[in-house]
């Protein structure tokens, strides 16, 4: 009797010292449907020389930090603007570092951190996207994200 509720007592306290982290790393699927809804509100330029990179629309050197982050070597923007599957894993990996990061400073509030998220994506700073095309931006990437949930 001793053993097994000193094996429930681990249990529990393993539970609860395991519980934060699950907390603060987000699931698969927000992050999936994050980096999908930046994808579907990348501004259209209607042109194709227009110094954007992929279906995110990401500059060159945005994607030479980032990548050489996410997969320890640098890419051209030329590779990422034709595979479509290598664009797609940088940039899951570095939403998945702000997702993570903006659910933890949000108390786990999924809709701020989408908010966040997409402020920072437009501007490289998760505030200040309250009006303007930075607000607009920020309010179709969370419809987008709303739909994908």
């Amino acid at each position: 009797m001793r053993i097994l509720l000193g094996s429930f007592v681990l249990s529990m306290g393993l539970a609860v010292a395991l519980a934060p982290v699950q907390a603060q790393t987000p699931a698969k699927p927000r992050v999936t449907a994050m980096v999908e809804a930046l994808r579907q509100a990348a501004p259209k330029t209607g042109r194709s020389n227009d110094g954007l990179y992929s279906d995110w629309q990401v500059k060159p050197g945005t994607l030479a930090v980032w990548s050489k982050s996410c997969l320890k070597r640098q890419v051209t923007p030329a590779q990422f603007d034709r595979d479509p599957a290598l664009a797609r894993q940088v940039i899951t990996c570095v939403v998945q570092d702000e997702f993570n990061q903006r659910l933890q400073l949000n108390a786990n509030n999924e809709s701020s951190t989408v908010q966040a998220v997409a402020c920072w994506w437009m501007t490289g700073k998760d505030k200040g996207c309250t009006s303007g095309a930075t607000a607009n931006y920020v309010r179709t990437v969370t419809q987008y994200y709303q739909k994908l949930r």
